[in-house]
């Protein structure tokens, strides 16, 4: 017969088990901000739209995507509205790899959205204790993508140094109508700043100074968790000077785009060879299930 503390290590939770096999790797979190409910597309969760086969949501094939890099924890940036369906479908493991939860909050009477994106970082500080990569939970950047800036976190023991991918800025933009990107000004393939450029059309980019070689962030970035506390304190900086503003934010590649100039970071721009496919209004899921099937069709 088994005795009492035999049984108690049988009831160990599944979590605990999945930490210790992954406890031989080095350790490395990938973060997703997944707490908005987008009003363009009908107020649904973008994340779950089905983009590939047999039901694969846009969640889901970013993460097959990204797993293969050596990610030991995934976290999930969530909103009052996306907290019960994303725990509700991934619970507290995936694919053998832990699964944790950050609640970015707001008030509502006196906020008509939430801080920003580096709001949305700031609230899972306390579940980061290792190198991370932050990506846009409706966006799908890529195998390479993830696997380079990952390999380039794990191999560079430098704490202040930092990365993220350039994206060619013809690959990102939509066909039809304006959209915002951030384009990188870089010196020996360092980031010198990112620069928010809005209303960029297709076909006049000479009018926003940009041309065909512009790269641009598609907001994937691999931070440090020594940045996590000073944006903690530019973010309560933030707060204070813009109390009676409800609609500001505090967006993560500008205050980036300080700390470098400030040198208390580097930032590696790299490269990736993949393509970006991203979801914003009703109905690209359906380009990005079409590009996906020629993407697999041309592999064969």
């Amino acid at each position: 017969m088994k005795n009492d503390t035999e049984l108690r290590k049988e009831e160990k939770p599944k979590r605990e088990k999945i930490e210790k096999e992954t406890s031989e790797k080095k350790e490395l979190a990938l973060v997703y901000m997944v707490a908005g409910i987008s009003s363009r597309f009908g107020g649904k969760i973008k994340q779950f739209a089905v983009v590939g086969e047999d039901g694969e949501t846009l969640i889901e094939r970013s993460l097959k995507q990204a797993l293969p890099a050596g990610f030991t924890k995934i976290i999930f940036i969530v909103g009052n509205k996306t907290e019960k369906p994303f725990k509700e479908k991934f619970g507290d493991e995936y694919q053998g790899v832990p699964v944790y939860y950050a609640l970015q909050n707001y008030d509502p009477e006196k906020r008509e959205r939430p801080w920003g994106t580096t709001d949305a970082i700031c609230a899972a500080k306390d579940l980061i204790d290792c190198p991370f990569v932050l990506v846009n939970g409706d966006d799908l950047y890529g195998e390479n993508s993830f696997k380079i800036i990952a390999d380039f976190l794990k191999e560079s023991e430098d704490e202040s140094e930092c990365a993220t991918l350039g994206y060619d800025i013809m690959k990102v933009l939509p066909e039809n109508g304006s959209t915002n990107r951030g384009i990188f000004e870089t010196e020996n393939d360092y980031v010198k700043n990112i620069n928010e450029v809005f209303k960029i059309e297709k076909d006049k980019l000479s009018e926003k100074g940009l041309d065909e070689n512009s790269l641009c962030s598609m907001n994937i970035f691999g931070l440090r968790k020594k940045v996590l506390n000073v944006l903690d304190e530019i973010l309560d900086n933030f707060k204070q000077e813009n109390q009676g503003d409800k609609n500001v934010e505090c967006l993560l590649p500008v205050e980036l785009s300080k700390l470098i100039d400030e040198g208390i970071i580097k930032m590696k721009l790299l490269s990736t060879p993949d393509k970006w496919f991203g979801v914003t209004n009703p109905g690209d899921e359906k380009v990005v299930q079409e590009q996906l099937r020629k993407m697999k069709d041309s592999e064969k």
